[in-house]
């Protein structure tokens, strides 16, 4: 900002900007048929062992311009006319009184964090009215400006892999692991079902129904923005206040080429794509109390944080040690990206990430692993510019980068794998064997050593990955293609393999399979005798490897299921994201099952929600629907298992916004026995398209602390921000535990209703919603006037949140999406209802967990800050809010004495240096 602004003319700008993109962007993405298509590919389906290319007439792709406003994800719906006061400023008589760290009118005093009437001095990360500035990482009114998620004009185009790899093809022909599926079973389209149509917003600026383009055919080129949802919740743990220390910064890891990490050097490897081999059933699953690791011996050994939330109990909360209360990440040019660590204080390491990370960090074995997409570029194969899903894995010690999994786009588009968002879950990692869910739909299992053991391990074997494409518009390709049929390598080849980091050396023997069309190199590609299988197919002429022990960055797979082909048919909406979990050799998944891009209708009403396969060999155990037709939007939620009363329990929250409960076993003739289910919203909750009703779905994920569970209700965060609801459930109850009952008053009589997806209860049909005699509530808080002046402040709202709570000592931690931190009696309650501690104001939308450990709790936000607080119900302030340097979408996770963060594009180890 010029100097010469004076702050006014900045305010007054700062809400006019944030008026004019609310009401035009109408808090959604455009329509589809507003993007421009004529530079876009049509997409093409290759069976890769006879290579013959099926041309698909694409449905309109995305489009392929970072600088089209059309690819971008909504600015946040929340504008300054929202349930917030302009500005974000909270009004006389809050919770907040002079002489606090705020001062009068619940503002923040000049000089803190936050300037008066509550706002974020210029400067800073934010400006005038609460708003970020310009170029920051969100622009007026919360949302995202031009330029960063989604940009006017932005950078380089975002490429997206072709359709006619071995794995971005059809999902026919792909063996799967499971022995209740055939392998190469076609996929078969599932009926599409009309659900009921969700109202449109009243009288409003447009309703959102956020129109996420379904594109059949990948597109070539796909935009870099910036993140949409699916913000997974991420784990918790154990606080304790810890004095500043000043520590050595820690020095500058060398980055692998491609990759720009602060960590030592990684091995450039060879790529691996998504081979889909099947995987037979070896053992028989067993889930007895031999094979079923006790959760309070993971929290309690303050080690290796091996899965979302540490434990399938889910609550973050580590006995680790030793974690520093504050720390400075330095400065990183942004134009070189070079790290100035002058200033910096207690990091270990940074290694980067991709340009967008909502996976939670998952430490085990020496190793951290985390979801992201390809913005790093570690892979010669798969320049930066090549949009993937991408699990990256580092050495604990320095991080160095040691392989990736990728995942190429679906061809079908942003309905089924949204731009740029990535891995967004979490894996799960047990010894030698790492399990998660991919950007396609699939459940994998991989080796943790990758290639680095020397043993490709199966049954997964060879796996055929890309290596690079010629496209039919370049210069040298006709040649190329002639000189194959002659036996010869072109040059325009010989660069192309180069570029892709898999050079030819020496001579090459070339055999012709199909004239024009097929052949095989065989020759010394980057130092190794190996063989390469070159397809023409459609624009462009493919080349494909089988991954080896040679490739070192790759990743090693070990059995893969396709949720999305037969016989599950699952139709996932914008994206997979499910955290798994396991009891025993028992792997639980929620399939993120979902409805098209028209947000009425769902593709795949009969596909299952929730899964239990044999962690050992993919195979299928259990599947089951019970969301149904009711699924509002997507289903994000992770599941989790505990024993209760000797009754091992798994629970599944539901794209319809209940909460399920079922036996944690092997099920009978394929289906599970469910145990209890429980509707999170109030009855008379409406869904609404784009987020404007008060109903809501569940991204969290559920915690048991003590033999109860909790669990807090949200939506989408494009949706933007809207009520909550928080709840305290007991699990030792059974059927439909819900708070209330839906009935309908015929005569005398009050008849049970169904539950409907848009309404469950509409008093003007003379519904009603009545108390369930069989109610497991414990508490409920949405509400609360801590300052009993009568009125309802902002900060005494639960609001819609992504993130899962996480308690000790029956002290219990939670932030919402609207920025408010919650503390919270995890079980007492006062004259029926919850006893609220305390509530913080963080001045900035919160997608993650909280982490108590080590005496403190860990929050970060949007903006870019990780608040720290020191461990109680009367600590209501924070000790440090510290600055990351991007957004944190993702929790922080504690392991082994270090804090580990992602923001939006790094990891950091955070920790006191050695003694």
């Amino acid at each position: 900002m010029n100097k010469e602004f004076s702050a006014w003319s900045m305010l007054l700008g700062a809400a006019l900007l944030g008026s004019v993109a609310a009401t035009s962007l109408g808090g959604c993405r455009p329509p589809v048929d507003d993007v421009d298509y004529d530079d876009v590919d049509v997409s093409l389906d290759i069976d890769v062992s006879d290579g013959e290319a099926v041309e698909k007439k694409a449905a309109k792709p995305p489009a392929p311009s970072i600088g089209d406003i059309g690819s971008f994800q909504a600015a946040s719906n929340q504008t300054s006319g929202s349930n917030r006061t302009m500005g974000s400023n909270r009004t006389i008589g809050s919770n907040w009184t002079t002489g606090s760290n705020r001062t009068v009118a619940g503002f923040r005093p000049l000089g803190s964090n936050s300037t008066v009437a509550g706002m974020r001095p210029f400067g800073s990360n934010s400006t005038a009215a609460g708003f970020r500035p310009l170029n920051s990482n969100s622009t007026a009114a919360g949302m995202r400006p031009f330029g960063s998620n989604s940009t006017v004009g932005g950078s380089a185009n975002i490429q997206v892999a072709p359709a006619e790899s071995p794995f971005g093809a059809t999902r026919a022909n792909q063996a799967k692991p499971s022995s209740n599926q055939t392998a190469a079973a076609a996929a078969k389209p599932a009926p599409v079902m009309k659900v009921a149509a969700a109202p449109k917003p009243a009288p409003k600026a447009e309703p959102k129904p956020e129109p996420k383009a379904a594109a059949k055919p990948a597109p070539k080129a796909e935009p870099k923005p910036e993140p949409k949802v699916a913000a997974k919740p991420a784990p918790k743990a154990e606080p304790k206040p810890e004095p500043k220390m000043a520590a050595k910064p820690a020095p500058k890891a060398e980055a692998k080429p491609e990759a720009k990490v602060a960590a030592k050097p990684a091995p450039k490897a060879e790529p691996k794509p998504e081979a889909k081999a099947e995987a037979k059933p070896e053992a028989k699953v067993s889930a007895d109390k031999s094979s079923v690791e006790d959760p309070q011996v993971v929290l309690n050994a303050g080690g290796d944080w091996p899965q979302w939330g540490g434990t399938r109990l889910r609550n973050n909360t580590p006995n680790v040690k030793n974690l520093p209360a504050s720390w400075n990440v330095g400065d990183f040019d942004r134009r070189t990206g070079e790290w100035d660590n002058a200033e910096a204080e207690n990091i270990n390491w940074y290694a980067n990430l991709g340009s967008q990370t909502y996976g939670n960090p998952v430490v085990a074995g020496g190793q951290v692993y985390v979801g992201t997409n390809n913005g790093a570029g570690y892979l010669p194969r798969y320049p930066n510019d090549v949009d993937l899903g991408c699990l990256l894995a580092f050495d604990e010690k320095d991080g160095k980068f040691l392989w990736q999994h990728s995942s190429e786009k679906l061809i079908t588009g942003r309905v089924h794998d949204w731009p740029l968002q990535g891995v967004c879950s979490a894996s799960l990692v047990e010894g030698d064997r790492l399990w998660f869910v991919t950007s396609r739909g699939e459940v994998r299992c991989l080796d943790t050593k990758g290639f680095h053991d020397g043993v490709d391990n199966g049954p997964i074997k060879d796996e055929v990955v890309r290596v690079g494409d010629l496209a039919a518009a370049a210069e040298g390709y006709a040649d190329t293609v002639a000189a194959l049929d002659e036996g010869k390598v072109s040059d325009a080849l010989k660069k192309m393999l180069e570029d892709q980091g898999h050079p030819l050396k020496g001579d090459a023997k070339i055999e012709t399979t199909t004239a024009g069309k097929a052949w095989t190199l065989t020759g010394n590609i980057a130092g190794n005798d190996r063989q390469l299988t070159l397809k023409v197919a459609g624009p462009r002429l493919s080349v494909f490897k089988a991954l080896s022990v040679h490739d070192k960055d790759e990743a090693d797979v070990i059995w893969v299921l396709d949720m999305m082909a037969a016989p599950l048919g699952v139709s996932q909406h914008n994206m997979a994201a499910c955290s798994v979990t396991t009891y025993g050799d028992l792997l639980f998944v929620n399939t993120s099952n979902g409805i098209d891009e028209t947000h009425i209708n769902l593709p795949a009403p009969s596909a299952p929600s929730f899964i239990c396969v044999d962690k050992n060999t993919g195979e299928v155990l259990w599947t089951n629907g019970l969301p149904g037709q009711n699924i509002l939007h997507g289903q994000w939620s992770s599941p989790s298992v505990a024993e209760i009363n000797g009754v091992p329990q798994v629970l599944f929250a539901g794209g319809d916004g209940w909460l399920y409960s079922f036996k944690a076993d092997r099920g009978k003739d394929g289906k599970p026995e469910l145990l209890w289910k429980f509707d999170c919203n109030p009855k008379e909750s409406k869904w609404i398209l784009g987020g404007e009703g008060t109903r809501n779905n569940i991204i969290a994920t559920p915690v048991i602390y003590d033999d109860l569970v909790y669990v807090a209700v949200g939506q989408d965060p494009e949706h933007g921000e809207g009520e909550g609801h928080l709840w305290c459930i007991d699990p030792t109850k059974s059927g439909d535990v819900s708070p209330q009952l839906a009935l309908e008053v015929k005569g005398d009589e009050r008849v049970p209703l169904a539950h409907t997806r848009i309404q469950a209860v509409e008093p003007e049909k003379g519904q009603v919603a009545v108390d369930n005699p069989n109610s497991a509530v414990v508490w409920h808080y949405s509400i609360f006037d801590q300052n009993e002046d009568g009125e309802i402040d902002f900060e005494e709202e639960m609001h819609r949140s992504c993130g899962t709570v996480a308690i000790k000592d029956d002290v219990l931690y939670l932030a919402d999406f609207s920025g408010i931190f919650h503390c919270l009696d995890a079980k007492g309650t006062k004259d029926g209802k919850p006893i609220v501690h305390f509530t913080y104001d963080m001045f900035a939308q919160s997608w993650g967990s909280p982490l108590i450990a080590d005496g403190k709790v860990f929050i970060g936000d949007e903006d870019g800050e990780v608040a720290v607080f020191e461990f109680g119900k009367e600590n209501k302030e924070p000790l440090e809010e510290i600055f990351m340097g991007s957004s944190v979408y993702s929790t922080v996770v504690a392991a082994n004495d270090r804090l580990y963060i992602s923001t939006k594009d790094k990891l950091f180890s955070i920790g006191k240096p050695s003694e």
